[in-house]
């Protein structure tokens, strides 16, 4: 081994073992107890796949729909941030990155505050049950605007359009202007400019759109538990519970790993499709 590339290891060892301590050796303890059990609310080591097969049985369709949601929220933000990141920087000319300081100064809001804003606003006596009462559009306050799925995938859409506007709009600056105009000059329509010039080069940042928010999506817990109610509730609300008031580690670290598991499905399924298989 040359003494540069010593140099650099050993520059990068700190970095290394900082990431090793805080981040991996907690997940693998954590991995661990997930084949743990429980008897009279102590932990007992071992190896046992119960949590894992509890998981599935109990919480099963609860984990489809937590995964459907997040996927609903991961694409609604990729289409609008798309709309969004495609119009600052082919339409407005010299201004687009105005916007995107508009966009990063979204962010300075806090994610509470922005749960409460929705709440605030869908809720039976909210701002948009008080306008539709005082247009005379409804005899009295619409109940369903609030505490189901669709309330969660809003909030979480809201929240998350910022983190899929970034990516995209950093791939649209590396898509040249002479590719464009060279596909005008050949008779392209705009729609084939999209489709075939624009999306090709920007497949990265769409899917690392979706990435960011459908893995920020899926494990969220605080939006379902404010604005979903009963009907709209989550994975991530019953792995909290397991390792708080249930103290049943081993089922959380399940439930956790298993729901990280099939994200990572997910995330490599749209990777596949979009780049892996264009390469």
């Amino acid at each position: 081994m040359t003494a540069p590339a010593v140099k650099r290891i050993a520059a990068l060892a700190p970095a290394y073992g900082i990431l090793a301590g805080l981040f991996l050796v907690p997940i693998a303890l954590l991995f661990a107890v997930s084949f743990w059990s429980v008897r009279s609310f102590k932990l007992e080591p071992g190896f046992s796949l119960d949590a894992y097969i509890r998981t599935f049985t109990v919480y099963g369709s609860l984990f489809v729909w937590t995964l459907l949601m997040a996927a609903a929220v991961a694409i609604l933000c990729v289409v609008i941030g798309f709309i969004f990141a495609y119009g600052a920087r082919f339409r407005v000319g010299t201004h687009g990155d105005l916007f995107i300081l508009a966009t990063m100064i979204t962010l300075f809001g806090g994610y509470l505050v922005k749960i409460y804003s929705w709440k605030a606003i869908l809720s039976s006596n909210g701002i948009l049950n008080s306008l539709l009462l005082g247009l005379g559009l409804v005899d009295q306050p619409v109940g369903w605007f609030i505490f189901n799925r669709g309330a969660v995938i809003v909030a979480l859409a809201h929240f998350l359009l910022p983190f899929a506007i970034l990516p995209i709009y950093s791939a649209l600056r590396n898509v040249p202007d002479i590719t464009l105009d060279a596909a005008r000059d050949l008779g392209a329509s705009p729609w084939a400019v999209l489709v075939k010039v624009v999306l090709p080069q920007c497949r990265t940042g769409l899917v690392a759109a979706f990435a960011i928010c459908f893995l920020s999506a899926v494990g969220d817990y605080v939006t379902p538990m404010f604005l979903g109610g009963g009907s709209a509730i989550m994975l991530g609300q019953f792995i909290v519970s397991e390792f708080s008031t249930r103290f049943n580690w081993p089922s959380g670290a399940a439930m956790s790993f298993s729901l990280m598991g099939a994200s990572a499905l997910v995330i490599g399924a749209v990777w596949l499709a979009f780049i892996g298989r264009r390469r």
